[in-house]
């Protein structure tokens, strides 16, 4: 359950040398971070990219990027190219079959052979010791990078290759660990049927191939972590959309799913990232050209993000080698533009799930159903595929803004989370909200309140070959009113209402919970500013919307962090500030919470306020392990958790009052049930949802019950969750709970829950033994626990006297009080149960007997409960003979035994 959003755009144009010159080709370096661009006119432009850590993705001057001219013959030109890190050189295969090793730094050029047929494609082995290259004619050559061919065969028969005025094309891709490569090869000018060929990197040897298929041969691609090879099939002939397909190493076809376009769509490109957790390609239709992103889970393919583009632009892509969520993305004119994304989690504050795939939102409020996607409660359909969403819950009404890849922009309007269950398997088609202006290029969607929204838009300058950064206003004005427990979105009207140039590329915007209409927005660098809607509340200088805050005192951060969160631990405090870092490093403000957080989020142990005040911060770690630690300590300072260190020196299996150990490898935290419900949401790498129920967090929710007088949602979450009854008595006190045990008694309003608790009321405190590595609150001193169980029991009985009805399970109740008491009250047990006997001789109607058990039922009951032999001495005690040779009888006594007594007994003489 997570999203993948976009969270910086930056842009550079490069000025191409000649007219109609186009980009077709890059190569990465990975030791210089640059790129390397060549184009249709032999021109080999460099790009330096900076380093992560700086921040930017450019330099911020045009100084960057350099530009070589490779000479060739006349009609020859550069169709491949592919960098060879061993020599510091770019390997470039020409038209006419030229291989010309270049170096950019010393601009030297060399040409170290030639094929016939022209070259086709060049890609390096993954440990870059092969070089394998393909050629016009269909033959396929595997050498070392001092030129020695180790083999060369031929891709397609012979007869096949020897079509007139045909050039094959050819594409080869490698498994990541270098130990087979697949190709895909055809006839420019033939729609003839292609295989899939995989081949074995030591022989040469064909190792399988596939079955003949109208293959798109441009777009293949082997998966990094070697499970799949990604393919696309042209459906044309069925009048059906172009399919992506995964095929396996023995060439079976292992599983597929449409790209949902027209008919007349090419897929062009097909890459996966370098961790094997996104697939990209690039598309053309009839109408745009797009970059698709899609990511699977739970055996079903998402599309996560959609970029689109003009379709006078000609769009090629390539992933960074070593950044996962890192895309460039270029136009044949020379427009290049960086795309750096992550994964945030889809379920919100409110604990509702929002799964984008494609121009579905699957929506499924987890506290009400913990259902997987893709299932869901309810899907929204938009009109063409989800970029950015963002979500804000009212008391009454829920509010929730997305940005499509088209540039529109959407407003849906839902009801309270408690009546969705009607919505369940329905679906929404959500209306476009009406604006002037089309958002291009909008990041960073956020809601300042229900009616204003904020976010980055990026100007990418042709003439200025820079991108400038403004923040948006957006006032949302709906001019119709919508029907109550509905899902609306018609009549939404957006219009720009303010607009601020930023210094910066944004990392992340989060609203202020503190104060209204305002927001705080982080620069790369980690720098923070608040952002408020209102001017006349601001510090900074006059017309400013913007207030730097100081880093000293906890705002901002020591590096960018993509994952930012504003919380408030009091309701009048101020908020403070989270956020993690690329490289596990969660802090709040410049202090250092873990060097190896995975994923963070807070519980509250209220969730119907508007103002939602945290209690707790979770957060998993990549040792996984689930930390739950008091928000409290944290804006105090009292923090005494070291959570690198309890990493490495604690035992698996064994749940703390600071950590549990999650269960399986890799899972991670998306999202809290807050409230009584006190749950946390996990996700495993395989796709299913697990709620776990920390043990420290369901006592605090039981405590937050205690403190709030609501014993009977107390008494649930101790019956749910299987906590020791004891736990409420030893917290509120044994005076206090014997003064509010009418209200305990009344609330609880179950008498069979009563008597389950009655029976459980020891003389221990709990909290000191049983839950004492789980929470540290001051409890009563060890004298009190002396007269705790009848003090407590005595309390419940007078309670159940005075406010519940007369029925036979209060009156079992009572007794069930009296026979726990310390020591055992048999005598006034003995006595209640002889006038419910006395009452059933004396022969008086049913009706009068109804509020009661029978004397055989209460007297067993009591029998249960306590000692056999201490009741039957205590009837002796009573001189009632009958009494006691009932109790004989139902204990199970040896009537030759207790018989003759009771008769020697009845017939000693009376002493007056």
């Amino acid at each position: 359950m997570k999203n993948l959003k976009l969270v910086s755009e930056l842009s550079l144009h490069l000025d191409l040398h000649l007219e109609g010159e186009t980009l077709l080709l890059s190569a990465f370096d990975i030791e210089r971070n640059r790129v390397f661009f060549a184009s249709s006119a032999n021109f080999i432009y460099t790009v330096q990219l900076h380093s992560s850590q700086k921040g930017a993705t450019w330099n911020k001057t045009l100084s960057a990027f350099e530009v070589d001219n490779v000479t060739l013959d006349p009609e020859d030109c550069i169709v491949a190219m592919e960098y060879l890190m061993e020599k510091e050189a770019l390997l470039l295969g020409s038209s006419n079959g030229c291989l010309i090793l270049h170096n950019a730094d010393d601009k030297a050029t060399e040409v170290v052979g030639r094929v016939e047929g022209g070259v086709t494609s060049i890609t390096c082995s993954p440990d870059g010791a092969l070089i394998s290259l393909t050629t016009g004619l269909g033959q396929l050559l595997v050498m070392t990078q001092d030129w020695e061919v180790l083999y060369e065969t031929a891709l397609i028969p012979h007869s096949d290759s020897l079509i007139a005025g045909s050039q094959i094309s050819s594409t080869i891709s490698w498994r990541g660990d270098g130990k087979y490569f697949a190709t895909l090869s055809g006839h420019h000018d033939s729609s003839s049927l292609q295989k899939l060929m995989i081949w074995e990197r030591e022989s040469g040897a064909l190792h399988s191939s596939s079955e003949s298929k109208a293959f798109m041969e441009a777009a293949l691609d082997w998966m990094p972590s070697s499970a799949k090879i990604a393919t696309a099939y042209n459906r044309k002939a069925e009048n059906r959309c172009p399919l992506i397909v995964f095929y396996e190493r023995n060439g079976l076809e292992r599983s597929s799913f449409p790209i949902d376009e027209p008919v007349e769509a090419t897929i062009e490109t097909l890459r996966w990232n370098c961790n094997s957790e996104l697939l990209a390609a690039s598309i053309t239709s009839s109408q745009y050209n797009s970059i698709k992103i899609w990511s699977c889970n739970n055996n079903h393919w998402y599309l996560k993000h959609e970029i689109r583009y003009s379709k006078n632009d000609g769009t090629k892509f390539i992933w960074d080698p070593t950044k996962p969520q890192h895309l460039i993305c270029w136009t044949l004119s020379g427009k290049i533009i960086a795309y750096k994304f992550a994964w945030t989690s889809a379920v919100t504050d409110a604990s509702t799930a929002l799964v984008i795939d494609n121009s579905n939102l699957l929506v499924t409020p987890l506290d009400l159903s913990l259902i997987p996607p893709p299932m869901s409660l309810f899907k929204l359909k938009f009109h063409s595929a989800v970029r950015d969403i963002s979500f804000v819950s009212g008391s009454s009404k829920n509010h929730l803004a997305a940005y499509l890849s088209d540039g529109s922009l959407c407003v849906v309007e839902l009801p309270n989370k408690d009546t969705w269950d009607q919505f369940e398997s329905n679906e929404f088609n959500i209306d476009v909200c009406h604006s002037d202006v089309k958002l291009e290029n909008f990041l960073h969607l956020t809601w300042l309140d229900s009616y204003i929204l904020i976010g980055v838009v990026v100007n990418h300058q042709e003439q200025k070959q820079t991108s400038s950064l403004f923040l948006l206003e957006i006032e949302l004005v709906c001019s119709e009113d919508s029907l109550p427990g509905s899902v609306s979105s018609s009549g939404w009207q957006a219009k720009i209402s303010r607009k601020v140039s930023l210094e910066g590329p944004v990392v992340s915007i989060v609203p202020n919970p503190a104060k209204r209409r305002s927001a705080f927005v982080q620069i790369t660098g980690g720098k923070v500013f608040e952002y408020s809607s209102n001017t006349s509340i601001l510090k900074a200088s006059p017309g400013s919307q913007f207030c730097e805050l100081d880093f000293e005192n906890g705002f901002g951060f020591p590096s960018s962090c993509p994952w930012m969160r504003a919380v408030v631990s009091h309701s009048d405090a101020k908020p403070l500030l989270f956020g993690l870092d690329e490289s596990g490093r969660l802090y709040t403000g410049k202090r250092v919470l873990s060097n190896s957080c995975g994923s963070f989020s807070f519980y509250s142990n209220t969730c119907k306020d508007s103002l939602q005040v945290v209690t707790h911060l979770l957060l998993t770690t990549k040792e996984d392990f689930l930390f739950i630690i008091n928000v409290d300590d944290i804006s105090h300072g009292n923090l005494i958790v070291n959570v690198d260190s309890f990493n490495n020196n604690h035992k698996r299996g064994e749940e703390s009052k600071d950590y549990v150990p999650i269960w399986e490898k890799g899972a991670k935290l998306i999202g809290v049930l807050h409230g009584d419900e006190a749950g946390v949401i996990l996700q495993t790498i395989r796709g299913n949802l697990e709620c776990n129920y920390p043990r420290k967090l369901v006592l605090v929710s039981i405590i937050n019950a205690l403190n709030q007088k609501r014993f009977g949602d107390a008494m649930a979450l101790v019956r749910r969750h299987r906590i020791d009854f004891n736990f409420i008595v030893d917290y509120c006190g044994c005076i206090s709970f014997v003064k509010l045990a009418a209200e305990f008694v009344n609330q609880v309003n179950n008498l069979s829950q009563i008597t389950d608790f009655v029976c459980s009321i020891k003389k221990e405190n709990v909290i000191n033994t049983l839950y004492k590595s789980y929470i540290s609150i001051p409890t009563l001193n060890e004298t009190s626990m002396e007269s705790k169980v009848s003090s407590v029991l005595l309390a419940i009985r007078k309670a159940l006297e005075e406010k519940v009805e007369e029925s036979p399970a209060r009156e079992l109740c009572i007794l069930t009080t009296l026979a726990r008491s310390e020591p055992p009250a048999l005598v006034e047990a003995l006595n209640r149960i002889k006038a419910i006997r006395e009452l059933e001789l004396s022969g008086v109607d049913i009706a009068k007997r109804k509020p009661y058990p029978t004397a055989e039922e209460s007297l067993k009951h009591l029998l249960w409960l306590t000692d056999p032999e201490a009741v039957y001495n205590a009837a002796l005690g009573l001189y009632d003979l009958n009494l006691a040779a009932i109790v004989a009888l139902n204990s199970q006594k040896d009537p030759k035994e207790f018989l003759p007594y009771l008769k020697g007994l009845e017939s000693l003489p009376l002493l007056l």
